[in-house]
């Protein structure tokens, strides 16, 4: 019913990093050509910084898919909940190291080392991308510290990055800042950054005709503060409630309602919103 009222082929709004919903808005393409500026200029690490919910995980999926298309040898990894010993697998893994699972972190060590220093001398550049920083154990960023300090100057031809919350960069541990030559930041969105997203969203997903009044649109903007995920819950959302009242077009009214009903599921517990959701 959803699909179909609105004329979609598929959700304009779905959870979930899709390369293919990236709206190149000025703030996201800043911070990633500053990260080709730190990669090409054989920076040691970059810490890419953004709200919760505005698109850093995004734009590593985007930055690492250049990268790779540019011959570099890449590593994406998510910090979170992730041990010592699996951070040098997966880099080793990632690197085409082969690991075996009963390899040691002496000797995940040694072939990562191996492996940096065969690249220098070929001329490969070699990333490392590290998504939610901010959630890593002391023990990890570590880790990170050792695998920088590994790499003194641009002739090691290794960059990392770093990426986590703007609000809570402090995690990273004064090591890790100490250690940084870029901090790059990713900016809500303005109104017209908003606009063109939903305007592109709802084309994607079949439909070329407004779906929201240009009052709603700029309510949208002032709701989510122009932070990527939740705008994109919120109009989602808005255009269910807009189905439901068989509304030619989401308003301003339905986005402020939906926005309510929003605050008070983020400030139920997960059981309590599964129970609300089956109700």
């Amino acid at each position: 019913m959803y699909h179909a009222y609105w004329g979609f082929r598929e959700n304009p709004f779905p959870e979930g990093v899709d390369p293919r919903r990236y709206l190149p808005s000025p703030s996201h393409e800043e911070a990633l050509a500053r990260l080709h500026f730190l990669a090409e200029g054989g920076r040691r690490l970059g810490l890419l910084l953004a709200p919760n919910g505005n698109g850093k995980s995004l734009l590593l999926e985007i930055f690492a898919r250049q990268l790779r298309y540019a011959g570099c040898l890449v590593s994406q990894v998510s910090l979170l909940g992730l041990e010592p010993h699996g951070l040098l697998w997966q880099l080793a893994a990632d690197w085409g190291l082969n690991p075996e699972r009963t390899d040691g972190s002496f000797e995940l060590w040694r072939a990562i080392s191996d492996r940096l220093a065969e690249n220098r001398w070929q001329g490969l550049r070699t990333v490392a991308l590290f998504d939610d920083a901010d959630d890593a154990s002391p023990e990890v960023l570590d880790q990170v510290s050792r695998l920088c300090r590994a790499a003194p100057s641009s002739d090691a031809r290794l960059t990392l990055v770093l990426a986590g919350r703007t609000e809570r960069v402090s995690l990273f541990g004064r090591r890790i800042l100490e250690l940084a030559d870029l901090r790059i930041d990713i900016t809500p969105w303005d109104l017209v950054d908003t606009e063109q997203f939903v305007t592109q969203s709802l084309a994607r997903a079949g439909r070329n005709q407004p779906a929201f009044t240009p009052d709603a649109l700029i309510r949208l903007h002032e709701l989510s503060g122009g932070i990527v995920r939740r705008l994109t819950a919120l109009a989602d959302l808005a255009l269910l409630a807009a189905t439901g009242g068989q509304l030619d077009l989401v308003d301003t009214h339905t986005v402020e309602r939906v926005h309510e009903e929003l605050g008070v599921m983020d400030a139920l517990t997960p059981v309590a919103r599964v129970a609300t959701s089956r109700a």
